[in-house]
């Protein structure tokens, strides 16, 4: 069993039930460990766009890392995902954020996922549940990337904050 640790957000429909049928489907594939609160962030990138619920969880898989990759693109189809723009709006987006220790970087995918030193909306759900996680390509913690990512104040515990 691979230690992994996805990213889950999504700013249209009911983006509550979309995280939460989200996490459901990703049984048997991937059995849960813990899971975050859900935040309610502005978008980044685009800004013309609703505002977005994120959360992180943790948990075991025996999936590869494209095996897993696939599986999250096919509950990214089956909870409504249509092609946009870019960092555009989405119903869910789910990504591969660390697969164990693995560094890995392909035209399909890159572990750890690399966009996530920037990101309050990731970090901040992340920090909760692995704050202790090292980042195989800094060496550092997620609670240290945490504490220097810009824009941690707008990232806010969303209403109720549990699924």
């Amino acid at each position: 069993m691979t230690d992994v640790l996805i990213a889950l957000g999504g700013n249209l429909g009911d983006r509550r039930r979309t995280l939460a049928a989200a996490i459901d489907r990703l049984r048997p594939a991937v059995a849960v460990t813990a899971r975050s609160r859900v935040y309610e962030t502005p978008p980044m990138y685009v800004a013309d766009q609703p505002a977005f619920l994120n959360m992180a969880v943790r948990g075991v898989t025996t999936l590869t890392p494209f095996e897993l990759l696939d599986r999250l693109k096919a509950i990214e189809t089956e909870l409504g995902r249509a092609p946009s723009v870019p960092n555009g709006p989405r119903a869910i987006d789910l990504d591969i954020l660390y697969y164990a220790d693995r560094v890995l970087e392909s035209d399909r995918l890159t572990v750890p996922h690399p966009r996530l030193a920037e990101r309050a909306f990731v970090l901040v759900p992340l920090a909760e549940i692995a704050a202790e996680f090292v980042d195989p390509r800094t060496g550092r913690t997620i609670a240290a990337l945490h504490a220097e990512v810009p824009g941690r104040e707008t990232v806010r515990p969303a209403e109720p904050p549990q699924l």
